[in-house]
């Protein structure tokens, strides 16, 4: 009897310290787990618990710190959207086309978006928007019609601004496009396809200083990239930071690299705000932003060009023609002449001659490195100024 009672005790002891010893080893694999990251203090599914999942309160504040930043985002586009869209336009052009066989010539409307800057009406837009046109208007946010004129503009940029005639509902401040960054929230204000006037698009910068090729032999550099959408009509019209202040100026959006049938989305770009507010500012004063000028008719030369034409230099520009008392003129440059350097920048690809003239201001004094029947000579030039 007294061994039959042993035995019971021994096998209840046994079984007591196995289960303890389990729940002491899970214990401890879940106070392992929890403390180096791989569980977040929550139990495993098919366990459940006597009282409910809780978080943390340090866990509870910052749920509630994302839930508080993401309405502050929200509110801050809403907002930013009603102060500054009063302020863009829809711009209206009508241009001539080209005369048919018996000289009749039929009007087509072109259309693109504008920002107000200034009381007095002052609009900024793109050029390419408002080129060749014969005839502007612009369309306020509330539907109102005023006439506009043309006060300048500069192609190279893609800049151009306006005057409009008329009371001025509101007007957008210029931002420092210097201090963007990557990653930062944008607002896109334009007219896509010219009816659907003050549509609003978000997204962020992708990219900061892009340069981007024009197609007319010079490239437009320092551009914006975002992933705001930005369609035809939305040309001309701002990107603006969550500051409510316009930091670019839409101006065009990339489908395809050119090269290939890649397609791609989100590739929009806008002319920095800075680069913008000099142009307006000088277009505003004098009625025209000046630029660097030589005063040659050349033809920009390649490795393909240079192979064909026997030329000694892959890269650089042959001077055809030279204009009569312009600077590059009296500094001794003549026809013939390959010009490969500008001040301190080497003609390739990438440093195209409009470019690199465009580095330098008029009335500046460079040296241009010229190429002359095999001969590398310097040759210092005052540069002009054009209109």
């Amino acid at each position: 009897m007294k061994n039959k009672l042993l035995l019971v005790f021994l096998v209840f002891v046994a079984m007591f310290f196995s289960l303890a010893g389990g729940a002491l080893g899970g214990a401890g694999v879940m106070y392992f787990a929890i403390n180096e990251g791989i569980v977040d203090g929550m139990l495993p599914l098919g366990i459940s618990s006597g009282s409910e999942p809780s978080i943390s309160l340090e866990q509870e504040d910052e749920v509630k710190n994302l839930v508080v930043s993401s309405t502050e985002i929200q509110t801050a586009i809403t907002s930013t959207v009603a102060g500054v869209g009063p302020a863009v336009v829809t711009v209206v052009g009508r241009v001539l086309d080209q005369r048919d066989f018996f000289g009749y010539a039929s009007e087509s409307q072109v259309s693109g978006s504008g920002v107000i800057i200034s009381e007095e009406g002052f609009i900024l837009t793109n050029n390419h928007v408002i080129e060749d046109t014969s005839q502007l208007m612009v369309v306020l946010a509330n539907g109102e019609e005023h006439e506009a004129v043309v006060v300048g503009s500069d192609r190279f940029a893609d800049i151009a601004i306006l005057k409009s005639v008329g009371p001025v509902p509101a007007i957008a401040g210029l931002g420092n496009s210097d201090t963007l960054a990557a990653g930062e929230t944008v607002i896109a204000i334009g007219s896509p396809l010219g009816d659907l006037k003050n549509t609003v698009t978000v997204g962020v910068i992708s990219a900061t200083g892009r340069s981007l090729d024009s197609g007319r032999g010079y490239q437009l550099t320092d551009m914006i990239q975002t992933d705001a959408a930005i369609n035809q009509g939305n040309s001309g019209g701002p990107l603006v930071n969550l500051a409510g202040e316009v930091i670019g100026i839409n101006t065009l959006v990339l489908r395809g690299s050119g090269i290939s049938s890649t397609s791609a989305e989100g590739l929009g770009f806008a002319v920095p705000s800075n680069t913008a507010r000099a142009i307006a500012d000088q277009i505003i004063q004098k009625g025209y932003f000046a630029r660097p000028y030589l005063g040659i008719r050349y033809q920009s030369i390649t490795p393909d060009i240079a192979s064909v034409y026997g030329l000694p230099v892959e890269w650089g520009v042959y001077v055809a023609q030279l204009d009569r008392e312009s600077p590059a003129a009296q500094a001794g440059l003549q026809r013939g002449d390959i010009i490969t350097k500008i001040g301190d920048q080497t003609l390739d690809d990438s440093h195209p001659y409009i470019n690199a003239l465009f580095a330098y201001s008029p009335g500046q004094t460079i040296q241009l490195e010229v190429v002359r029947s095999g001969k590398v000579l310097n040759l210092p030039i005052i540069l002009g100024e054009s209109k």
